[in-house]
């Protein structure tokens, strides 16, 4: 994460100085390179009518004015100019204000998660009343966290609005914050917390001197998030009148060609009409005409350009894109491979990359025979790439368009670039490691630092970690996952992974602080080696650094010299990592006595409810948990990072039974004791559509249909009620029957009929599209159901009961098959089907289980205990799989196993 150390505060083009210097904001997250750019501000006399619109918006003494300008508009129409241009008017007034702009080419730094911290520092650097305030906030010892927290809503409250408000007074005019681009954060997830907080802002208290000036394309999230709230008010830049725009675009293409020879009224014109009111294709055109690469006069490039007609049916940016690369490259078969590719590892590429960067990574991907000067490659194609020039710049297309241009086949013609071809990138990141990881790479001299405390860790790591080394440490695996099985790269994989290299890849992702990456790659290098034999060794060294990383990963991240000093250490002396490693680091200090006999089981504890966590699930791809609880909030987790994701999901009034995941994760349902079910949408931390109201007691219970159209809910109140997800209304009237309380529901996997279990120690089945119960009650158990479950194929249902029984049911007949399992000596609370549907859980803790799963292969069994008892069991023999999995200190309520059965994730009234 980049922070903030009495960093030269600087704009770029006409560029401002001013150093803060006090260290109390020392530390601080932040994106550098992401404010003013006064180039591109837009040409006197052009957008007259929109900024005039946008000044009075901000300067009107109306207490009622909306809060939030929303500008929005398709690529191209100049919405970045606009920003940048009252951003610049706010500089010049004097006024209080900042910018922050979003760029696509960086979504790798999260800059989501340093939006607000960083605006809040430009805040401070313009007004010393604002920095002295921020100073105070986050130089206290207990505030300290707030430098760095990824919680946006947090950032928010404590950096921007509590500084404000200890200034209230003392800030002439108002106060302008920018923030341009956030389409380009990433993807949705990436700014749904900020979509969150722009949206909710209208609940919280603002000055009324406030201003966000948001762009943005009008994607469906932020469209969604942006027309919903009263205190925004829209400007659709697509809904310009065509006049003003042509007026515009005629005023900067003028502009740009005047004094070209050859270029007059009639050129400017055809430009104009070409451009078709985007000011993204006349920028180019101009930019092309413009250039003297080839030799050819303005009129000569004119003229090539007008040539290429899109009824040819290429798109209005494809003329200058064909025309560029056809006078810039020769069109010899060896000019051509040559750009295909230097082209091909620009597309590659994760994140943009300098011309040094490139070349080095290049220079790893061919033989020596082969190499050549790639700038001389990117300079005959630079009208339409950026960072040419200045080689420390991201080399990148001048418009995202030309991406999509270069990988149609059917638009670029020879120009065509095949990404498919993986094998030559993959090569060189591993090249590249091998040639230039090594021990202690920044020279840090004491393990008594946390990383955060390293003065100079900044300028270390830029000195000591190129790009190209930084780059392909962190994406190495992305690439090899994209290539075929190779033996050669197996072997190179082995170098890595089979060495102490392994732990110097995992020392620079702990100085750039990404280890919560370094899982993920792992992982994918394990699927691929998977498919290969012969190479059984390097897999079982690979989990073993997998579950190094898990246990481990919170030392890493806070100081790196502790990954020698304290993690190496512990690593369990029977794996095969401790065999490669020992070894290599004779004179680390040995645990003598007590060291870990095996990697520990307990990998996270997720802290963060403040009281009894009652439901916990795993969503489909196994990367997030969600939990409820009695503190009335739902949460949700990242197993990798161990970390909460975003706010919580407040709404409920109060205690969370029941939550589950829809089948494509995309939504959360909970239901509650205060007698409603609610719908949450995963990415936007968002209550979506309707609160589900109807029950008039608890929700205990809440389930998904398996096509996610479909929510189910049990209550106290004796009812089973069905809802529509889309619509957010109760389908047609509840399911009544039962006497007492529905503790339980469960849908067949075709979604057809619903199995509610009941304290009337019934049973019941219902037909979903008919509303009505199927035959008559399931009935044999002499006490309470507590749940209840179906089989895969539908056909059979189990129970448990107070009785300390489990019965099986046959669907269709409505009948008991067999006797009553018997041998608990306690309540059942929680039964299931195996995925096979052949078995039923036959387990016994020694006191009471309130919950079980089976792993998705059938194989295992996991079950929660009130003594606070994780167990795993083996199903063919039902033996205990292992001792107990020890860490909670209170009962546990909900237990389940991730898709791939590699995790259990267990909650507990001990609050995590």
């Amino acid at each position: 994460m980049q922070q903030y150390r009495g960093r030269t505060v600087r704009d770029t083009g006409i560029k401002t100085h001013r150093t803060l210097e006090d260290s109390r904001l020392d530390g601080m997250a932040y994106v550098g390179d992401a404010g003013l750019d006064t180039t591109k501000v837009c040409l006197d006399g052009t957008r007259t009518e929109i900024l005039r619109e946008i000044i009075n918006w901000i300067i009107t003494p109306d207490l009622n004015a909306p809060h939030i300008l929303w500008l929005h508009g398709q690529a191209g129409r100049g919405k970045s100019a606009i920003a940048h241009t009252i951003s610049s008017w706010m500089q010049n007034v004097g006024g209080l204000g900042t910018i922050f702009c979003f760029a696509r080419d960086r979504q790798a730094e999260q800059m989501e998660e340093k939006v607000l911290s960083t605006i809040a520092l430009g805040l401070a650097d313009h007004d010393p009343a604002f920095q002295r305030a921020l100073e105070n906030i986050v130089g206290k010892k207990k505030n300290r966290y707030l430098k760095t927290t990824p919680d946006v809503m947090q950032q928010w409250k404590r950096l921007i609005l509590e500084p404000l408000s200890k200034i209230n007074g003392q800030v002439v005019g108002n106060v302008v914050v920018v923030i341009d681009g956030l389409d380009e954060s990433g993807s949705k997830m990436s700014r749904a917390q900020i979509l969150s907080l722009l949206g909710s802002m209208d609940s919280v208290p603002l000055p009324a001197n406030f201003r966000i000036l948001l762009t943005s394309r009008a994607l469906p999230d932020i469209e969604r998030a942006m027309r919903a709230a009263p205190h925004v008010k829209a400007i659709s830049l697509d809904g310009i009148p065509p006049q003003l725009v042509e007026r515009d675009i005629r005023l900067y293409v003028s502009k740009e060609l005047r004094r070209l020879p050859g270029i007059g009224v009639k050129e400017v014109q055809n430009i104009l009409k070409e451009s078709n009111g985007l000011f993204e294709w006349a920028h180019l055109a101009c930019k092309f005409i413009k250039s003297i690469e080839g030799g050819a006069t303005p009129k000569q490039r004119y003229d090539d350009l007008m040539a290429l007609e899109s009824g040819e049916g290429k798109m209005l940016l494809d003329a200058t894109y064909s025309t560029t690369l056809k006078n810039g490259i020769p069109q010899s078969r060896e000019a051509l491979e040559q750009y295909r590719s230097v082209m091909r590892q620009i597309v590659m590429t994760l994140e943009p990359l300098p011309v040094v960067a490139l070349s080095r990574i290049h220079e790893m991907s061919l033989s020596k025979a082969e190499c050549y000067d790639i700038t001389l490659v990117l300079g005959s194609i630079s009208p339409v790439l950026a960072g040419i020039v200045d080689r420390s710049t991201p080399v990148q297309p001048l418009h995202p368009s030309f991406y999509s241009f270069l990988m149609d086949p059917s638009r670029s013609g020879v120009y065509f670039i095949d990404n498919s071809d993986t094998q030559g990138m993959a090569f060189a990141m591993l090249q590249i490691l091998c040639d230039e990881l090594r021990f202690n790479i920044c020279g840090l001299e004491s393990s008594y630092l946390a990383n955060t405390e390293v003065s100079d860790l900044s300028e270390r790591i830029q000195n000591n970690i190129p790009r190209h080394l930084s780059y392909s440490c962190q994406f190495w695996a992305q690439h090899l996952e994209k290539t075929a099985f190779d033996p050669t790269l197996a072997v190179m994989v082995k170098a890595i992974v089979g060495s102490e290299k392994i732990i110097f890849w995992l020392e620079v992702m702990s100085l750039l602080g990404m280890v919560g990456k370094c899982e993920d790659a792992l992982a994918s290098v394990a699927k691929w080696i998977l498919v290969s034999y012969g190479f059984e060794d390097v897999l079982a060294l690979v989990e073993d650094e997998i579950k190094f990383i898990q246990s481990f990963s919170s030392v890493m991240l806070h100081s790196t010299p502790h990954l020698y000093v304290s993690a190496i250490t512990f690593i369990p002396p029977n794996t095969s990592l401790s065999a490669v490693l020992m070894p290599k680091f004779p004179y680390l200090a040995r645990v003598a006595v007590g060291g870990l006999a095996d990697w520990p089981a307990i990998q996270l504890a997720l802290l963060g409810h403040t009281s009894e966590v009652s439901s916990v699930a795993f969503s489909p791809d196994g990367r997030r948990v969600v939990s409820g609880s009695l503190d009335k909030t739902v949460r949700m987790w990242d197993i990798r990072g161990g970390v909460q994701i975003g706010s919580p999901f407040g709404g409920h009034t109060s205690d969370v039974n029941a939550v589950a995941f829809s089948p494509d994760g995309k939504m959360i349902v909970s239901g509650s004791r205060d007698v409603t079910v609610r719908l949450w949408d995963v990415e936007s931390h968002m209550q979506t559509g309707n609160l589900l109201e109807g029950h008039t007691s608890f929700v205990d219970a809440v389930a998904f249909s398996p096509d996610g159209k479909k929510i189910v809910s049990g209550s106290l109140d004796k009812t089973v009620r069905v809802w529509d997800v889309e619509r957010g209304v109760q389908i047609g009237s509840p399911l009544q029957g039962h006497t007492s309380f529905v503790h339980s529901v469960a849908l067949s996997p075709d979604g057809r009929r619903i199995v509610s279990g009941s304290s009337d120690k019934t049973l019941r089945v219902w037909d979903v599209e008919g509303c009505a119960q199927i035959g008559s009650p399931l009935e044999g158990h002499t006490s309470k159901v507590h749940s209840v479950a179906t089989s895969l194929d539908g056909k059979k249902i189990v129970s448990g009961s107070s009785d300390k029984t489990v019965r099986v049911w046959d669907v269709e007949g409505g009948v008991q098959i067999g006797s009553a399992l018997q041998g608990h000596t306690t309540f059942v609370t929680s039964v299931a089907f195996s995925p096979d549907g052949k078995r039923i859980v036959p387990l016994q803790h020694m006191f009471q289980v309130k919950s079980v799963a089976f792993a998705p292969d059938g194989s295992k069994i996991v079950s929660g205990s009130v003594d606070g008892a994780v167990v795993v069991w083996d199903v063919e023999s039902g033996v205990q799989i292992g001792g107990p999995l020890q860490g909670h200190t209170s009962s546990v309520t909900s237990v389940a196993f991730s898709p791939d059965g590699k995790r259990i994730v267990s909650g507990s009234l001990d609050k995590t």
